[in-house]
């Protein structure tokens, strides 16, 4: 299988399911490690790679830390042998979420991808760009997080997408898209926003 210059954070044998957390990991946080590890075990998925985003094109540059940083830290935070954190947005040079999923796709057709995301960012999700040809590309698990849950499931793309709402299975992966599905169990209400102010608040 060709990559076509796409370094993976791990060998990328045929038939792999793998879970995609992409965000600024500004910085890094148990939330995250909650999703990714509920997303291996719910979804049967083999690896959860983070695409740590050079810039999130939704989120102000004001208060971020470097990519570099971001990367780095992210790469000391995880302990978890199934969790790789990722350049690959980088290396891509694509800056929204519909055109890194394109590029995967292209350059390793034979993995198995699922998108992962927190209900409060499927709340958002129709002001990404081509949003609805994210559902199209690949199958999408979203964890639901305290606060946005009830609302994510009411929300424009939830009932775009009524139809494709399977149950979590271990089988999710393959399943044709569009498809989604709603990850929950001892929700974790840390944010990367709540750290910052917190970090904030300790140096005033």
């Amino acid at each position: 299988m060709s990559t076509n210059w796409l370094h993976p954070p791990q060998p990328v044998p045929d038939g792999l399911r793998i879970g995609l957390l992409g965000g600024s990991f500004n910085p890094p946080h148990r939330g995250h490690i909650h999703a990714s590890e509920l997303a291996l075990r719910q979804l049967g998925l083999d690896y959860v790679w983070w695409l740590v985003s050079p810039q999130n094109p939704l989120k102000e540059t004001r208060g971020m830390a470097s990519f570099p940083r971001r990367l780095q830290t992210a790469k000391k935070f995880v302990r978890h042998p199934r969790i790789h954190v990722s350049d690959i947005e980088a290396q891509l040079g694509t800056q929204f979420t519909v055109d890194t999923l394109r590029a995967l796709k292209r350059r390793l057709p034979r993995i198995r991808f699922v998108w992962l995301m927190g209900s409060d960012n499927l709340l958002q999700l129709p002001r990404w760009r081509d949003w609805q040809t994210i559902f199209a590309l690949v199958p999408i698990a979203v964890v639901a997080r305290p606060g946005s849950a009830l609302a994510a499931r009411t929300g424009k793309a939830a009932t775009t997408f009524l139809a494709a709402y399977a149950p979590p299975n271990r089988y999710f992966a393959c399943l044709a898209t569009p498809a989604w599905t709603m990850l929950d169990w001892k929700r974790d209400p840390l944010s990367a926003s709540a750290i910052r102010s917190a970090s904030a608040r300790t140096q005033i």
